[in-house]
Order: structure tokens, then C-alpha cells, then sequence
């Protein structure tokens, strides 16, 4: 049995496929249409599932998309009628509803010649968002939440999840959402695009928290554990707000209304120097978003008794809190998928009604992330042969190193040497982090090494920390916790005895937002890590995304035109070392 789950009509459109209850294939449509974040129908990632597993469209039994237009009509229909907004806002609404209900035939004109005569099944978006965590968690029981901006009116959900079934104790629905607090607060601090609430993460440690009395104007902590927003500060509840989701990159219109600036300040305007004024800012809005995410979840530990915790929704990538859960509540132990927010919806979908049609057989947990494209070194060798004359030109030398050991040694060397390295290897990585296989690596020990990416590559903001990828087995000799995060998903605290010797990776506030690369799934990255290791004692790389203001490379072809219109010293391609 086939289930294609897909995140359409919205940010991080996506596609995956479950075969027989086994995930075999998942991808976000912005690897192919090269387009950040990008909208629409994910045609691309469903013709990439659909060829990975070998089948035309006429074989996939179900469909499952991560929203469902009826959901929580007389909520909507209350509020409607109880505030009267904006006539724009409320077509908007109709129309992106009208939109989501036809699968059918976007999927014929997508694939024509192709006739699906499956069933379609709408999940609910936060529905989906908890199936998306627990259903490929390794917990028989968890506590589930699920917070984001909005999906089907609503903003967060919990409940608890036992034996692979989920029960939703409640939700919090519109006008009211912790992740469009946020998003309102990257806005006003002067980062407009579409997913910069990173940037605001990023920012904070430089900070102090002098806000946060004039953020708790704003949300409101509630005695349930829930939350409301003072909407005197916002206006998306009421006015047509500039929404743009269809087959390119999304943008959102201004969230927030000028009251936000009686309590900070100014607005920072397009290309205004950062001051510490926005740092403190950015610091309070990380603060006020730890503070209610907090008060919930120590909320429904007590409701629950439950040790395990399974976080979705866009603010869960918020790796900062992640990283405090076991500090700040009592549980103990934390799961979240490698692509938490929308993009994961597909998963959510697919193994939502994977629940509800197969009773039998194990549960399928995600303990890695690798479901994207692979390509053969004959696939890589040709792509290569086409730009022998161009890498000539370049003075770029290419060898082909068959044995791993000695690659993973003479990368290691190339490392250690000061080099940046662009390591493409393996099946892409499912979600927005680079995990080993669509990475660009360094040196961590050089304390100068954030500044020579910046330089050669990543060409972004100073304030931007980079990733720490180490060795399974080392974390508790590096780090105040020992945990495992696979995903990159939560940020820990370096120990202060080490964080002198990996200055590259650690942040402002002596943390790092690391990954941790186990042998069993990474087989490649974690020897070249070990081979690091045996050159200077280190078990540690610098992990940044393979990409120059653009989505991670996909294809060979991406990451040697990345390699070659930048600074890059050295592309190791599958078994192909290639070096200036």
C-alpha cells in the first residue's frame, strides 16, 4: 500500500511517500524549484517519490494532505461573526479553502497521462503536526504538542499519544499564536522575509531580556498552561494582510500595528544598523516565547505524568528552547522529527492515515534523515566530464578516491590544513538542516573560521553561529548534557573547559546547536569525523548548510556550480575529490 503525503499551499511545500508503513522517500518542493521556502503544489517532490519507489501516480492507493477546510468551522464562523474583519480578509480565506479541496485535479494537470484513482484524506493541520512527531517517534507514550503560526484556525494543540493512537486534550485557536507573536517581533526588528525568526535566535545571546515586562503586555499567560495575545498590538485579526503562497517564495504583509512601537522603540527600517537595542529586543522575544512554551509544557506534565515529550509545528525548529526542555520541566526525554515545521505536514498526513488503515505490524521510527535524491558516482562522473574544460580553466584538480578511509583521511587533512570543504554524499537530508551529507565543513578550532565562510561562502549576518557536528559517543565529554539530537534540533551548552578549543562553534552564550552522527546512519560522515578526531583530538566539525543564499544543493551539478562561482577550497563529490 502506497500513501503520498503532501504539504501543499503553503511554505515548505512538500512530498512523501509511505510504502507498507516504511517512509521510503521525502523532500521539499525548494530543491527543485530552487525558491526558499517555496509555495504551492509540490508536483517536483511528488514526481521525485514517485520515481524513488518505482511506481506511476495509478499505484498510490491514498493521498493524504495536512489540512482539512472543515476543521474548526464554528470557530471560524464565531469569530467571523463575533468581529467582523476586513471583507478582503475574509474572501482571502475563502479562496485559499476553495484552492486546498482540489487535489484531484491539480494532480491530473500536474501529471498528465497519469490517472490517480486513489482517495484523498484531509488531516487537520495540527493533527498532522502530532502524528508528524509521535507516529515516527521511538515513545509508546509521549506528551504531544504541536505550535506554529496557524493551520485550520488554530495556532498550537496538545494532548498525549499511547499504543500509536493520539488523543487531543485542546487547542489554541485565531486570532491567538505564539509563532506569529514571534514572526511579528522578526518583523518589527527588521528581518522580513519568510523564515528569519532564526535570525532573531541567532541574535538574542548578544541581548539582555530588559523587555520582557513589555512582552508580557503582549501575551498573555493563561492558568491552563495555555496563552492569549493583547491584539491591540497586532492587526492581521482584522485587516487584509499581503499573504502571497502560490508557486514561489512566500511573503507575509506587516503583522503588528503601531502600538509595538509605545513599548520598543522605532521600527528598524531596511538596512539600519543593528543596535543593542534590538539585540535586547531580540533577547526578550526569545525570552517571553521560552517563558509560555514552558508554562505549557510544565503544565501538561502535571496533567499527564508523562516523561516523554514529541514537539512539531514551525516553532518547534526554535532549537534554543528545545535545547532547555529537560532543564525548564520535568521530562526527560525529547523527539522531533528533522523537518518539525510545515514541510513535516506531509509526513504527519501520511502516517496519519497509515495509522488508521494498518492495525498490524511495527512502527516506523525516524532515527535519521536521509530520504532525499542520491546520485551514482557514474552520475557524478558525467557531470564532471561535461565541465572538464571550465574546471581546467579554473586550475581545479580532480581525483577519484574509491577507498573511504583514505578519503575521509585526505578530507580530514584538507580540514585540519584550514580548507572549506563542500561535502555532498549519500541521500539528501529531509528538512531544512544540513546533516552530514549536503554540508559545507570546517575546522571548529579556528577561531577564525566564521569569518573566512562568511568571506569565501555564506556571505551572512556576523551574529549567525554555526553547527557543531560530534561523534555520538563524545557528546557528555564536550557538553553539559548528554543527550542525542540527530537532527540539530536543540542547542546545549558547550562545557566551559572546552569551548576555548572549538571557538568556531561556539555561540556568544557558550552554547552550540549541535548534531550528533552516529556510525550505524551516517556511515561516511562519522568516519571522516573520526579521521578529524585522530588528527587532532577533536571529535567535532563545523557543519553549515551547502548552499550561497539559496536552498541546499541538490544535484552534483548545484554543488559544483556552488563550488565554483565561490572561495570554496575543496568539493568532494561521492568518491571525487576536487580541489583549486
Amino acid at each position: 500500500m502506497y500513501i503520498l503525503g503532501i504539504n501543499a499551499y503553503h511554505g515548505d511545500s512538500s512530498a512523501c511517500l509511505v510504502q507498507d508503513g516504511e517512509l521510503i522517500a521525502a523532500v521539499e518542493e525548494e530543491r527543485f524549484r530552487r525558491i526558499k521556502h517555496w509555495a504551492g503544489f509540490p508536483s517536483e517532490a511528488i514526481k521525485y517519490c514517485l520515481e524513488e519507489a518505482g511506481i506511476t501516480l495509478a499505484e498510490v492507493e491514498h493521498v493524504a494532505i495536512n489540512s482539512d477546510p472543515k476543521a474548526n468551522l464554528l470557530k471560524k464562523v464565531g469569530f467571523t461573526m463575533k468581529n467582523r474583519p476586513d471583507l478582503g480578509m475574509v474572501m482571502d480565506r475563502i479562496r485559499n479553502a476553495k484552492e486546498r479541496q482540489s487535489i484531484e485535479q491539480t494532480l491530473a494537470q500536474s501529471f498528465p497521462g497519469q490517472s490517480f484513482n486513489g482517495k484523498v484524506h484531509h488531516v487537520e493541520h495540527h493533527l498532522a503536526h502530532l502524528a508528524s512527531a509521535y507516529l515516527v517517534s521511538p515513545f509508546d507514550e509521549a506528551v504531544v504538542v504541536s505550535v506554529d503560526g496557524f493551520g485550520d484556525f488554530a495556532s498550537t494543540a496538545w494532548g498525549v499519544g499511547r499504543r500509536g493512537e493520539m488523543e487531543i486534550d485542546d487547542k489554541v485557536y485565531f486570532p491567538y499564536s505564539l509563532g506569529t507573536f514571534y514572526q511579528a517581533m522578526t518583523q518589527f526588528i527588521g528581518f522580513p522575509h519568510y523564515g528569519d525568526e532564526y535570525k532573531v535566535m541567532g541574535l538574542a545571546p548578544y541581548g539582555e531580556p530588559k523587555y520582557l515586562d513589555e512582552m508580557r503586555q503582549i501575551v498573555l499567560l493563561q492558568e491552563d498552561g495555555s496563552f492569549r495575545l493583547n491584539m491591540d498590538y497586532f492587526v492581521y485579526h482584522k485587516e487584509k494582510i499581503n499573504y502571497e503562497w502560490d508557486n514561489g517564495s512566500p511573503s507575509v504583509g506587516r503583522l503588528f500595528s503601531d502600538r509595538l512601537a509605545e513599548l520598543f522603540g522605532p521600527v528598524r527600517q531596511k538596512g539600519e544598523e543593528l543596535t543593542q537595542r534590538h539585540k535586547d529586543i531580540a533577547r526578550s522575544v526569545q525570552a517571553m516565547y521560552e517563558e509560555t512554551f514552558f508554562h505549557l509544557l510544565n503544565r501538561l506534565h502535571a496533567r499527564h505524568a508523562v516523561d516523554s515529550l514529541c514537539l512539531a509545528g514551525g516553532c518547534a525548529m526554535n532549537s534554543v528552547a528545545n535545547g532547555k526542555v529537560r532543564r525548564n520541566t520535568p521530562f526527560k526525554q525529547v523527539y522531533i522529527q528533522s523537518a518539525a515545521g510545515d514541510a513535516g505536514g506531509a509526513i504527519g498526513a501520511a502516517f496519519m492515515v497509515n495509522s488508521q488503515l494498518r492495525e498490524d505490524g511495527p512502527r516506523f521510527v525516524m532515527d535519521h534523515a536521509y530520504f532525499g535524491p542520491a546520485f551514482s558516482n557514474q552520475a557524478i562522473k558525467a557531470v564532471l566530464d561535461d565541465a572538464e574544460h571550465l574546471l581546467e580553466k579554473e586550475g581545479c584538480t580532480v581525483e577519484r578516491i574509491e577507498d573511504e578511509s583514505r578519503l575521509c583521511s585526505r578530507t580530514a587533512e584538507a580540514i585540519v590544513q584550514g580548507k572549506v570543504i563542500g561535502w555532498f554524499q549519500g541521500r539528501m537530508e529531509w528538512g531544512p538542516r544540513a546533516l552530514g551529507n549536503r554540508s559545507i565543513l570546517g575546522d571548529p578550532r579556528r577561531s577564525d573560521m566564521k569569518d573566512i565562510l562568511n568571506l569565501k561562502i555564506k556571505r551572512r549576518e556576523s551574529f549567525r553561529p554555526f553547527a557543531p557536528s560530534i561523534l555520538r559517543e563524545a557528546v557528555s565529554e564536550w557538553f553539559e548534557e548528554d543527550d542525542d539530537v540527530p537532527f540539530m534540533m536543540k542547542v546545549l551548552q558547550i562545557r566551559e573547559d572546552k569551548r576555548s578549543e572549538i571557538p568556531a562553534v561556539t555561540h556568544a552564550d557558550g552554547s552550540g546547536r549541535l548534531q550528533t552522527v552516529h556510525k550505524d546512519t551516517n556511515q561516511r560522515y562519522y568516519r571522516l569525523i573520526k579521521a578529524f578526531e585522530e588528527k587532532t583530538g577533536v571529535p567535532i566539525l563545523l557543519n553549515t548548510s551547502f548552499n550561497e543564499n539559496e536552498p541546499v544543493v541538490c544535484t552534483p551539478q548545484e554543488a559544483l556550480d556552488c563550488f565554483l562561482r565561490t572561495n570554496m577550497d575543496v568539493l568532494v563529490l561521492g568518491d571525487f575529490f576536487i580541489y583549486r
